[in-house]
């Protein structure tokens, strides 16, 4: 167990209020959802990861085609120099609304480097990034990743800080900082407890949303029901995201991600407990593995399922 250096007054408030307000949610948390059941279906969208060669090659035509097959909300994965996918934020917010789309939140990874020391406010790229993201009408501006590498405990906690101050500067634009997960945050573990824990349990509900990814938690035991009943209220997006077992991999499973109706998790399921219990409010399809198939004909496919199952 790493050794705990001690926390400043105001990091162990926050620690306690927040602490005070998950126990509050885990008590009501599952009637107050359940009693919205039937009244509000969430958004369904894609994430442009899903088609990530195409939109390279051709983001315009790729978007179209996207338009075509009845995708009404997107969410980006390519934010480099102030640029989508090569087009600035007004102009690919005009590409957006011209095909009917919205983007209700996008992926750009917040770093270390964003914050600045000298000054303690944030560096002009981060606060571009906000900009950008306001432009397009986001409500979610969500971190894919975090480098926890050689970081301590503390070090984790000031760096969830961050995460928070991230939250109040997106708040002034009517948004919310985001975080997203993969599997890192349920094998690392600091002072006894999993890193995903230390998020959840160190980040303000009211200014850090969590974006649930069920794919890329399951080959390490994840499983969203757990989750949703463990932190109720807590998840506004999810991403719709299924896995089938291909191999082993060393003492464990070997998964990849594939169409929804040939996975192993039970979205149909998964989809149900996130709008009762995890808050729920955008669904997000996203598949990185094709098995052969081109992948803008599994995206046809998997919005296909969705509005089968109900969801349009």
């Amino acid at each position: 167990m790493q050794q705990i250096s001690p926390m400043n007054t105001s990091r162990r408030a926050f620690i306690k209020h927040t602490s005070i307000a998950v126990a509050g949610l885990t008590i009501f948390s599952e009637q107050l959802f359940a009693s919205n059941v039937g009244k509000k279906r969430p958004l369904v969208g894609m994430q442009l990861y899903s088609v990530r060669d195409e939109m390279k090659q051709d983001p315009l035509g790729t978007l179209q085609q996207l338009s075509r097959m009845g995708y009404k909300h997107l969410e980006h994965a390519s934010y480099n120099n102030r640029k989508f996918y090569g087009y600035t934020a007004k102009e690919f917010k005009k590409i957006l609304n011209d095909l009917g789309f919205t983007m209700p939140s996008g992926h750009t990874v917040f770093h270390a480097k964003h914050w600045d020391k000298t000054s303690n406010d944030f560096t002009s790229e981060w606060k571009y990034t906000i900009e950008d993201a306001a432009t397009l009408e986001q409500k979610f501006v969500i971190s894919p990743s975090m480098d926890v590498r050689n970081k301590s405990y503390d070090d984790v906690l000031q760096f969830l800080d961050l995460f928070n101050k991230s939250g109040e500067l997106c708040k002034q634009s009517g948004m919310k900082f985001g975080y997203h997960n993969h599997a890192f945050e349920f094998t690392t573990k600091l002072n006894n407890q999993t890193l995903f824990d230390i998020i959840l349990q160190n980040t303000d509900p009211g200014l850090v949303m969590q974006q649930l990814d069920t794919g890329n938690m399951y080959s390490v035991g994840g499983r969203a029901p757990e989750i949703y009943k463990k932190y109720p209220g807590r998840f506004p997006s999810l991403h719709v995201k299924e896995v089938m077992k291909i191999d082993k991999e060393g003492n464990g499973e070997k998964y990849e991600s594939t169409v929804l109706n040939k996975g192993v998790i039970g979205m149909k399921k998964v989809l149900t407990l996130a709008k009762t219990i995890g808050g729920t409010e955008d669904f997000i399809i996203e598949q990185e593995d094709y098995q052969g198939q081109k992948p803008l004909d599994v995206m046809n496919e998997n919005l296909a399922t969705m509005k089968k199952w109900g969801y349009k």
